[in-house]
């Protein structure tokens, strides 16, 4: 009964089995055709015995590989699974009906292995991320709070020289004073950049609300909000999350869209929540060969979240990124 089984679902059999089988089925084979031809071989052995020969080893060489190619096109079917695994994203390889068991239990170890490389993966990338913020933290303070308070004590300081020194100096003065106030705007605007205050005093879609606005006033960009009114209450990981991707989608639509019009999109689901930042510009270009490092980065930033970010730009109908982060569930 159990060889029977076999015998009518292979796919219970291992691969050891079925190539083990696909060499006995020749051999078997070669020797019934030793029985029933009435081949003699003389010796010396003559050319058409040496030609009835070659074709018969030739013949079985080729029944040979047939049968172990069918028999081992489950390996060539698992390496093209494999070859579509990311970690940043992983899918699980399915196992094909003619793996067999001993395959089958391959597969769900290789799964396991994947689940525990992302799970890994997850772990570096939001201590990375993480220590990156602290970093952007502390030297955005020290900017705002040290170079700051001394560019303004000296232009001050410059200012006053301006209005109460030798009147051939006073033009110079103030426009070195002009310049230390040009100087001391950048270092707010970087400080901002490093660590958005908006982000930790008003919350992320205000953050959001001040981010669209800066950069319509700076470049002229007309920059369209759509914010869902209610939105779920996010941790601050993931509001941080959310408010980088925009920062930096934002970023490359200035520096490589040439568009005129751009949509900010933020609304949520049952499940999930949901940033798309659309463009009407150029696209990307289809020469461009991996990713850019604003769109690794985005993405690391999607991992942290345990969520997913996509890029669709179809050449010369602009670029959409979306982000999509799941919502943690209150218990």
């Amino acid at each position: 009964m159990r060889v029977w089984r076999y015998i009518r679902e292979p796919r219970r059999l291992s691969l050891v089995w079925r190539a083990g089988l696909a060499s006995a089925a020749v051999l078997v084979l070669v020797f019934i055709l030793f029985l029933v031809t009435p081949i003699t071989v003389h010796d010396p052995i003559r050319f058409t015995e040496a030609l009835a020969l070659a074709a018969g080893l030739g013949a079985m060489l080729v029944v040979n590989l047939l049968l172990l190619r069918r028999a081992l096109s489950p390996l060539d079917e698992l390496a093209s699974e494999m070859d579509h695994i990311d970690l940043r994203n992983p899918r699980r390889v399915s196992a094909g009906e003619t793996y067999g068991p001993a395959l089958t239990k391959f597969v769900e170890t290789m799964n396991a292995m994947f689940d525990r490389l992302a799970d890994e993966r997850r772990i570096g990338a939001r201590a990375a991320l993480t220590a990156q913020e602290r970093e952007r933290l502390r030297i955005g303070r020290a900017l705002h709070d040290e170079a700051g308070q001394t560019l303004t004590a000296i232009a001050l300081e410059v200012e006053r020289a301006a209005s109460d020194g030798p009147e051939a100096q006073r033009e110079q003065m103030a426009s070195l004073a002009a310049q230390l106030h040009d100087c001391l705007d950048e270092i707010r605007r970087i400080s901002r950049d490093l660590r958005p205050e908006a982000l930790d005093d008003l919350g992320l879609v205000n953050a959001l609300i001040a981010l669209a606005s800066r950069v319509d006033q700076q470049s002229g960009l007309r920059i369209e909000r759509r914010f869902s009114p209610q939105l779920p209450t996010l941790s601050t990981e993931l509001e941080l999350v959310i408010y980088r991707v925009a920062q930096e989608a934002l970023t490359n639509v200035l520096r490589h869209a040439k568009a005129t019009r751009c949509v900010v999109v933020l609304e949520s689901s049952d499940d999930e929540v949901e940033l798309r930042v659309s463009d009407d510009g150029v696209g990307m270009p289809s020469r461009l060969s991996g990713e850019t490092i604003g769109i690794e980065g985005m993405r690391e930033r999607a991992l942290l979240g345990g969520g997913t970010l996509s890029v669709e730009s179809p050449p010369g109908q602009g670029t959409q990124v979306t982000l999509r982060l799941p919502v943690p569930t209150v218990a």
